[in-house]
C-alpha cells in the first residue's frame, strides 16, 4: 500500500509517508504537576477514596490544566464506593468477574502500572474526574501480565487507560513516558471524537471503554454466512465514509458516511452483480493525524484508515450521527447480517503491519509506544535503537514476537466470532514473514498460525504479498495451501498489454488464465490469484486511460508521493477533455479491461466507483481527501446508468453464469485453444482464443485486439450443433456493446477494431 521497491516488475502501491507529530506530553490530557507518594494497594480490598484522583479540565487543542490531589472521602451518597482487588491475568482487556470488572494489560517492561478510569458520573462533561489506582508489582501482577478487579463500577459508560512507566533507557529500546494516559491494546471499544473530521476535535484524547449492559446482538432466526466458494467470488473493494459521504447519495446528514448509510445502498451492490465487498480499515484510526502540528499535509484528513490506533475496535466515527463507540458497534453487526442477508460476504483490509504511533522523530504515542515498545515494535539495536521502517509509515509491529503474534490472531478472531467477518486481506503481508531484526523468516509463525487456526478455518485470507523494505512475494509468499494473494504482476502485465505495449501477448495469456506461472504449485488453485487492475490506491479504471502522469499537487508533497510507475496511457490528451474520438476510446479501454478482468482465470477484485468511470483527476495517492475526489458520486452513476454502469454489471453477471470462467483448477491444454502460432512477435498485439466447455459445449472465443489498426480474425468453427453469437464487442456503442442473450454470428471472420475486443458464446 506504500512507495515501496521490488525486483523485477515491482507493485503500483503506493502509499503515503504518514504526518509526523511531537510528542503528546504537550497536548495529552495531561498532568501538570505529580502527586507524591506511591498510592497504589493497601491491603485486598481498597476502597475508592484512598485511591488518587485528577480532575482534567475538557481542552480544546491545547493542554488543559489540571490539579492532583490527595482524596479524602469523595463518595458521597449516591456514589457506589470503588473498591478494588488484586485480580487476574487473563482475559486481557475488561472482562466481568464476580463482584465487579477485571483489568488486564501486557507490560514486560513496565516497572509501574496504573489504571485510569474516568467517571462520567462523578463530573460534569467539562469537569470530568479521572481515578487513578497504582497497581502492586507483587499483588496486581502475575508474570508480564498487570491486572486488577475494581467493584462498584458501571456495567458500560466508563472510559480507561493506563500510565505507565519504566527504564529510561532510549539505547536499550524504551520509550516509556508516564505522563500519557495510553490505550488498552485489547480494549473493545474506543472513545475519541464523535465525528468523522471536526477539527474542533483534533486534540481528543483516546480511551478504552467497554459495555456489558447491552444484550447479545440479535443476529436472527434465519440468519445464515454466505460461505461462498472462493472460486465464485467477485470483489468490490470499497471506503465505508466514501461510499455513502457525498450529498448525492440522498442521505441524511446524520447516516451519510456511516455503517447504516452503506445498508441502504446494498441494491446497488446488488444490481451491480458483485458478492463480496473488501472494506478499507474499519478498525479505530485517527483521521486527523496529519493535524497534529503545522506541515505541508496538515489540511488534509486520512479517509482510508491505514493508521491503526487499536486492533479490535470498530472505527467509532463512521457510526450515524455521532453515536459514538457503542452504536458503532451495533450499527457495523446490522451492516454485516444485511450484507450477509443479501448474499454478500464481508472482507475486511487488516493492517497488522504498523501502527498509528509513527517513527522515533516524531511519535505519536498513544498505546503500544508507551506500553512496551520494545517488544511491540521491531527495533533497530545498532543504531540507538531506532524503529525500523518496512511499511513506509515510521515503524513496524514486531508480529512474529511471543505475545505480539497473539494479539494478531486474538484480534482476528474477536472480528470472526463477535461481528461474523468472512475473511481478511492483509495489508503489506510481506511485514508479517519478517522476524524481529526485520530478517525475512522461512516458515514465519503467524502467517503459519492464522492459517491452521481453527476459528479463522471458514474464512478468506489475503495476502498483499509486499512491503515497503523490498520483500515482494508475489507468486511466492508463504501459504500453507490458504493464503491467497494479490496479484500485482495481473495489474502490471494487463495494463500494458491492454495499452498496446509491444512484446507482452504470452504473458497476456498467462494472467488471463489463471498465472499458473505463479500460483500452480502444491495445491494452490488459480483463485488464490485475486486480480485487480485497479485498487484503493493509484489511478482509478478513468484515470488509468486519462492521465500519463500523476497529478498530485494537491497533497502537499509537490508531487513526491504516489508511485510514478502507473502503465498508464491518456489516450491522446492528458486529463479532461471534449474530444469525442478521445472519450470514445477511453470508454473502450476501460470496457477492455473489464473484460479481461472479468474472463481471467483466479478471483477478479475492481475498485468502488469505478462501475461508472470515477476520476481523481490524476491523483494516484488520494489518501487524505475527504471530498469528491474519493466520495461516491451518484449523480453521475445515474447519468452513465444506462451506458457503462450497465455493460459493467452485464459482464460480471455474465462471469457468474458461465462457470467455465471461474474453475478450481488450472486450464490443461483440452481447455483453452490458443488461436496464435506466432507467439514470439514482439510486434504482435492482438490475442484469440477459445475456453471450452466441455459439459454442454457452450465454448467461449475472445479476441483481444491492442493495435491501433483493424485485425480480420478468422473465427473458428463452433462446437457441433452450436451456432456462435456475438454477446461483447467494446467498439460498439451501448446497448449493443454487451448483449447478454447474444446476436447470432454466422460469419467466418470478424473485423476487430483497434482498441477493443470481442467475446462470442456458442449456444444451440
Amino acid at each position: 500500500m506504500r512507495n515501496h521497491v521490488s525486483p523485477g516488475l515491482p507493485p503500483l502501491t503506493p502509499r503515503p509517508v504518514r504526518a509526523r507529530s511531537p510528542s503528546l506530553a504537550a497536548t495529552k490530557l495531561g498532568i501538570a504537576a505529580r502527586c507524591g507518594g506511591a498510592g497504589g494497594y493497601f491491603g485486598k480490598v481498597q476502597r475508592f477514596d484512598a485511591a488518587r484522583s485528577t480532575t482534567a479540565r475538557a481542552q480544546s487543542g491545547k493542554a488543559a490544566r489540571s490539579v492532583i490531589r490527595e482524596m479524602g472521602h469523595t463518595a458521597s451518597d449516591s456514589e457506589m464506593p470503588l473498591k478494588y482487588s488484586s485480580g487476574k491475568a487473563f482475559p486481557l482487556g475488561v472482562s466481568q468477574v464476580d463482584g465487579g470488572l477485571n483489568f488486564a494489560i501486557f507490560s514486560q517492561h513496565a516497572s509501574s502500572v496504573t489504571l485510569c478510569l474516568k467517571l462520567p458520573e462523578r463530573g460534569t462533561q467539562d469537569d470530568e474526574e479521572i481515578v487513578e489506582f497504582a497497581l502492586d508489582r507483587q499483588k496486581n501482577k502475575t508474570g508480564d501480565i498487570w491486572h486488577v478487579s475494581v467493584e462498584g463500577l458501571p456495567a458500560s459508560g466508563v472510559l480507561y487507560g493506563y500510565r505507565i512507566n519504566g527504564p529510561q533507557g532510549w539505547q536499550q529500546g524504551h520509550r516509556f513516558d508516564d505522563s500519557v494516559i495510553l490505550l488498552d491494546p485489547y480494549a473493545k471499544l474506543v472513545s475519541g471524537r464523535k465525528y468523522f473530521g471536526v477539527d474542533k476535535e483534533e486534540s481528543s484524547q483516546f480511551f478504552g471503554t467497554y459495555d456489558f449492559d447491552s444484550s447479545p446482538f440479535d443476529w436472527g432466526d434465519d440468519y445464515r454466512l454466505p460461505n461462498l466458494p472462493e472460486s465464485d467470488l467477485v470483489i468490490y473493494e470499497m471506503n465505508v465514509r466514501a461510499f455513502t459521504a457525498d450529498e448525492s447519495s440522498g442521505l441524511g446528514p446524520a447516516v451519510r458516511g456511516s455503517y447504516l448509510g452503506l445498508i441502504d445502498k446494498i441494491p446497488h451492490l446488488l444490481e451491480l452483480g458483485v458478492n463480496a465487498v473488501e472494506l478499507l480499515p474499519v478498525f479505530e484510526f485517527d483521521e486527523l493525524e496529519f493535524k497534529r502540528f503545522p506541515n505541508p499535509r496538515d489540511h488534509m484528513v486520512n479517509t482510508w484508515g491505514y493508521s491503526t490506533i487499536n486492533f479490535f475496535a470498530p472505527m467509532s466515527r463512521y457510526a450515524s450521527a455521532g453515536g459514538g463507540p457503542v452504536a458503532a458497534s451495533k450499527e457495523l453487526k446490522k451492516m454485516v447480517k444485511a450484507l450477509h442477508n443479501a448474499g454478500i460476504e464481508v472482507i475486511l483490509d487488516v493492517v497488522y503491519n504498523h501502527t498509528n504511533e509513527a517513527d522515533d522523530a516524531n511519535p505519536y504515542m498513544t498505546s503500544f509506544r508507551g506500553i512496551d515498545n520494545k517488544v511491540y515494535y521491531m527495533l533497530d539495536l545498532n543504531n540507538n535503537p531506532q524503529l525500523l521502517n518496512f511499511s513506509g509509515c515510521g515503524n513496524t509491529l514486531n508480529c512474529n514476537h511471543p505475545v505480539v503474534k497473539e494479539l494478531v490472531l486474538d484480534s482476528l478472531r474477536h472480528w470472526v466470532k463477535e461481528y461474523h467477518i468472512d475473511g481478511f486481506r492483509f495489508d503489506l503481508a510481506s511485514v508479517l514473514c519478517r522476524g524481529p531484526d526485520g530478517s525475512p523468516l522461512d516458515a514465519p509463525p503467524l502467517i503459519k498460525e492464522i492459517a491452521k487456526d481453527s476459528v479463522l478455518s471458514r474464512c478468506k485470507i489475503i495476502a498483499e504479498p509486499w512491503d515497503c523494505g523490498g520483500l515482494y512475494l508475489v507468486g511466492r509468499f508463504p501459504n500453507w495451501d490458504r493464503w491467497a494473494e494479490w496479484n500485482g504482476q495481473y495489474r502490471d502485465d494487463i495494463r500494458r498489454f491492454i495499452k498496446g505495449d509491444p512484446g507482452l501477448k504470452g504473458v497476456f495469456a498467462t494472467r488471463v488464465s489463471g498465472s499458473a506461472d505463479l500460483y500452480q504449485v502444491n495445491n494452490r488453485k488459480p483463485y488464490d490469484s485475486i486480480n485487480f487492475i485497479i485498487a484503493h490506491d493509484g489511478f482509478t479504471l478513468c484515470d488509468l486511460v486519462s492521465y500519463n502522469s500523476k497529478h498530485n499537487d494537491a497533497n502537499g508533497e509537490c508531487g513526491r508521493d504516489g508511485c510514478n510507475d502507473n502503465y498508464s496511457w491518456n489516450c491522446g490528451v492528458e486529463g479532461e477533455t471534449n474530444d469525442l474520438i478521445v472519450r470514445r476510446l477511453r470508454s473502450r479501454q476501460m470496457k477492455n479491461f473489464h473484460v479481461a478482468l472479468m474472463i481471467s482465470q483466479g478471483t477478479p477484485m475492481m475498485l468502488m466507483g469505478d462501475e461508472y468511470g470515477h476520476t481523481r483527476y490524476g491523483n494516484n495517492n488520494s489518501y487524505g481527501h475527504d471530498t469528491h475526489i474519493n466520495n461516491f458520486q451518484w449523480g453521475q452513476l445515474e447519468e452513465r446508468k444506462d451506458g457503462h454502469f450497465r455493460f459493467f454489471s452485464e459482464m460480471i453477471k455474465f462471469r457468474h453464469s458461465h462457470p467455465i470462467l471461474r474453475r478450481d483448477r488450472f486450464l490443461s491444454k483440452n481447455d483453452v485453444t490458443w488461436h496464435e502460432d506466432c507467439w514470439e512477435n514482439q510486434e504482435s498485439k492482438f490475442l484469440a482464443f477459445t475456453i471450452h466447455d466441455h459439459n454442454s459445449g457452450g465454448d467461449i472465443y475472445l479476441a483481444f485486439n491492442a493495435h491501433e489498426y483493424f485485425v480480420d480474425a478468422v473465427i473458428p468453427p463452433p462446437p457441433h450443433h452450436k451456432s456462435w453469437s456475438r454477446v461483447v464487442d467494446t467498439n460498439l456503442e451501448s446497448p449493443n456493446d454487451i448483449v447478454p442473450e447474444g446476436v447470432l454470428f454466422t460469419d467466418s471472420g470478424y473485423r476487430i477494431a483497434p482498441y477493443s475486443c470481442i467475446l462470442l458464446k456458442a449456444k444451440p
